[in-house]
């Protein structure tokens, strides 16, 4: 059992949900994102999504974009967010950490390769966002048989044979988009995303994770109420833009934005 599925199972049996940020590796600064990593355990995140930073990552809004920008600026490669992680493993050995982007630094770098070095970092899940299950025969195997997850995307327009196509090769969680558009796009509607996350959990037992639209503790208990996770982005990633000039204020900034989050997750009734 990965450590992703251990915490999803262990939380399940406590009736309570997944909290899961994401934030850009190496934003505002990578001597920074370890802290921030720590920072967000204490305050209660259950599984960290960590953004491996790309010059043109086509799935997100300005605020991200931005944030790649930062990232990049400091020479935030690859092997750099592995080392990252690496670090952060040295005194936490429990929380799960997915890397989340774009495939094209994982080909430069050779499949092989990188899932190697990520499991001597101690990731647990790999989102790459622009890989469809069509390409993913031999990808997502690869990544399964040295113990990491491949976790996917699924839209409100995804079709049943889609979904089935994708939790075939999916482990871990499944990350529902409330929306369609980029991240940071538009408000979150809980009545269709309870519908559709209800419709994804017949076809498959994987626990699934809604990301987009969620801003603060309000959104994030009523979306927790009708899945098995919040996914958190945009609002920390603009939070860590608004105060990277100091850091411990920045720490304060995220745990103000997610302590609440949690305690309103955990309000939440079985």
């Amino acid at each position: 059992m990965s450590r992703i599925e251990g915490v999803l199972q262990t939380l399940k049996g406590q009736g309570r949900k997944a909290l899961i940020p994401f934030i850009t590796a190496g934003d505002p600064h990578p001597d920074q994102t370890v802290s921030l990593m720590h920072s967000m355990v204490d305050a209660g995140v259950d599984i960290i999504e960590l953004g491996v930073p790309f010059s043109d990552p086509m799935a997100d809004g300005p605020v991200i974009q931005l944030a790649c920008e930062r990232a990049l600026k400091h020479g935030t490669s690859l092997r750099r967010v592995l080392a990252m992680v690496s670090e952060f493993r040295e005194t936490n050995n429990t929380t799960p950490v997915v890397l989340m982007g774009y495939l094209n630094p994982i080909e430069a770098m050779g499949y092989d390769a990188f899932a190697d070095a990520a499991v001597q970092a101690g990731v647990d899940g790999i989102l790459t966002v622009d890989l469809p299950p069509e390409e993913a025969g031999d990808v997502a195997p690869l990544f399964s048989r040295r113990g990491l997850d491949p976790i996917f995307l699924l839209a409100p327009t995804t079709t049943d044979e889609r979904i089935r196509a994708i939790a075939d090769h999916s482990s871990g969680y499944v990350y529902y988009v409330s929306f369609n558009g980029v991240t940071g796009a538009a408000k979150i509607n809980v009545d269709d995303v309870a519908a559709k996350v209800a419709h994804i959990h017949e076809l498959t037992a994987l626990p699934v994770g809604v990301g987009f639209g969620i801003r603060d503790a309000k959104t994030a208990a009523a979306v927790g109420q009708v899945s098995d996770g919040v996914i958190v982005g945009s609002v920390l990633v603009d939070t860590i833009a608004r105060n990277q000039a100091d850091i411990e204020e920045l720490k304060r900034a995220l745990t103000d934005l997610l302590t609440p989050m949690r305690e309103a997750l955990d309000r939440i009734k079985p």
